[in-house]
């Protein structure tokens, strides 16, 4: 029979330089343990402070030896910090050695001064995780940042969202925080989450109660990359997809439309223009960029063959009286034949759609159709199926739908649902973009508040959700993110929390009715507090 499990981390015996030495330079570290060792992913885990460059360490492990060749010149009169996290575990068990640091120094003293606070998530993924989060400090005369380089000083997150940064040397610095999710000590700012601090930070000081609020947000200024035409029609590729569109020319809305795909628009005739078309374009990018240009589309005849016409419903959705149907289309539509459009909800029941049932989301691009129709409560049935034959939709282009569609909704019984979650908004000011989220994280409902910090959902589905605010600083009805350029942070967002679990999650039930429910506002990017 074995022995009890050895549970006991490794043990330092002898470190060369020792901790807190001072007026070295090593070119190489040593650090003797109690037991054989081994090394997990070491280059990224080891975290060294000021900056070094990285590439050129080298990391041994030999039986119970941790040998570092440096390979380079430190600087001078300069506090190195090793903090080696849990890189170092046991050979046998692969337990991890806890709170180890090497601090030297090559002048005659020990920076000691701190860096400290808290980083959150605006929208955390499912995978996200705040100990993958890096929190760095740079010279204010570094010529670098944090989408260029890696930091002068830089800690790692815990899984609380804390963060220390020790033994700093007084000066003045530029603050950032990121999600590294690939491990390169750099931010990338269109795949990764970050923030910054915009003023300059001086710390002659402890400085604590930093606040770090991480979110996406491309900063490439949106641009035209080329268009041209395709087959009948024109194209306009970009660099990334706008969130708002601005098309000038006579003819948009009667004779050509056009849809917005991924980083590109289409322009849509249907018949062959004989001259060229002058088009003035304003976009606005999700960080507030803009371009503003004038380009001459043509709209030629074409043996290009036709790209099918294609349908999608948001079949599934349940609503209690206004049917929430939307269907998305590829391409603007032209014509609807009303006579193989209806809603039928038994096997001979049903309610025709008529025109004044259906508007456009936008009447620029007629490519998302919504009906607009209520079920009152003297139709008893719960399921409801839109019918809609293959040929009912035609496009601009002159196809049909070469499918038939059948989307069902379910309708929920009054006595089912629950009568409302009310409460307020406290630490930000109107006006708000409010969601109630389902259990995927999916908005079920969304309200606007204009002004005040009150907000109602009434008559909700029983089950589990979460409550999400943005505050829409600009007043635009979307969240906005950071523009580091222009040193503008992204707007807050913060969710419902329960005060006395912590929990994000609300659970209501049929006739159940949710007051005085309090959303208090997340802490703003920057300093909270100061101490010595």
């Amino acid at each position: 029979m074995g022995g009890p499990r050895d549970e006991d981390p490794p043990k330092v015996m002898e470190m060369t330089p020792k901790d807190q030495s001072l007026n070295i330079k090593p070119e190489k570290i040593t650090i003797v343990f109690d037991e054989y060792i081994k090394l997990d992913n070491a280059t990224k885990n080891i975290l060294i402070t000021p900056r070094i460059n990285k590439d050129e360490v080298i990391f041994t492990a030999l039986k119970n030896i941790l040998i570092i060749d440096l390979n380079q010149e430190l600087e001078d009169s300069t506090t190195y910090v090793f903090n080696f996290q849990k890189s170092i575990t046991d050979l046998s068990e692969g337990n991890p050695t806890e709170n180890l640091k090497l601090v030297f120094s090559t002048g005659s003293n020990i920076d000691s001064l701190k860096f400290s606070g808290k980083v959150n998530t605006y929208f955390p993924g499912r995978n996200d995780k705040l100990e993958d989060a890096i929190v760095g400090l740079y010279s204010i005369d570094d010529t670098t940042n944090v989408f260029l380089a890696a930091p002068y000083y830089l800690t790692q997150v815990d899984t609380m969202g804390k963060f220390n940064i020790t033994n700093i040397k007084a000066g003045k610095y530029l603050a950032y925080a990121w999600q590294d999710d690939n491990n390169s000590l750099k931010a990338e700012y269109k795949s990764e989450s970050y923030d910054f601090i915009k003023d300059t930070i001086t710390i002659d000081q402890n400085i604590d109660g930093i606040q770090f609020n991480l979110s996406k947000g491309d900063q490439n200024p949106i641009r035209l990359l080329r268009s041209s035409p395709l087959g009948s029609n024109y194209t306009i590729v970009l660099n990334k997809t706008p969130v708002e569109i601005s098309l000038q020319n006579e003819k948009l809305g009667s004779e050509i439309f056009y849809t917005l795909g991924d980083k590109r628009i289409n322009l849509y005739s249907g018949n062959p223009i004989a001259d060229s078309l002058a088009f003035k374009i304003n976009l606005i990018d999700s960080v507030g960029y803009q371009v503003d240009s004038l380009i001459w589309a043509k709209f030629e005849e074409s043996d290009r063959k036709l790209e099918k016409l294609t349908v999608i419903p948001n079949s599934g959705k349940s609503f209690y009286q206004k049917l929430p149907v939307e269907l998305i289309f590829n391409k603007p539509l032209k014509t609807i034949k009303y006579d193989s459009l209806y809603l039928a909800y038994d096997t001979a029941s049903f309610i025709p759609i008529t025109p004044e049932m259906l508007s456009f989301k936008d009447s620029l691009r007629r490519d998302v159709l919504e009906i607009n129709l209520s079920i009152p409560d003297s139709i008893l049935f719960e399921s409801f199926t839109l019918k809609a034959t293959d040929s009912t939709f035609i496009d601009v282009e002159g196809q049909f739908n070469d499918v038939a569609i059948s989307a069902i909704y379910k309708k929920l019984k009054k006595e089912t649902l629950a009568d409302a979650i009310e409460g307020t908004i406290e630490g930000a000011e109107a006006p708000f973009i409010i969601q109630l989220l389902d259990s995927k994280g999916e908005p079920k409902r969304e309200a606007y508040i204009e002004t005040g910090n009150k907000f109602a959902f009434n008559l909700i589905e029983a089950g589990n959700y979460q409550i999400r605010v943005i505050e829409d600083v600009n007043g635009n009805k979307r969240w906005d993110p950071a523009n580091f350029e222009e040193k503008r942070y992204a707007e807050r967002v913060f969710n419902y929390i329960d005060p006395e679990t912590g929990n994000k999650n609300i659970t209501i039930r049929g006739g159940w009715t949710l007051v005085d429910q309090v959303i208090r506002a997340a802490p703003k990017t920057g300093l909270k507090t100061t101490q010595n």
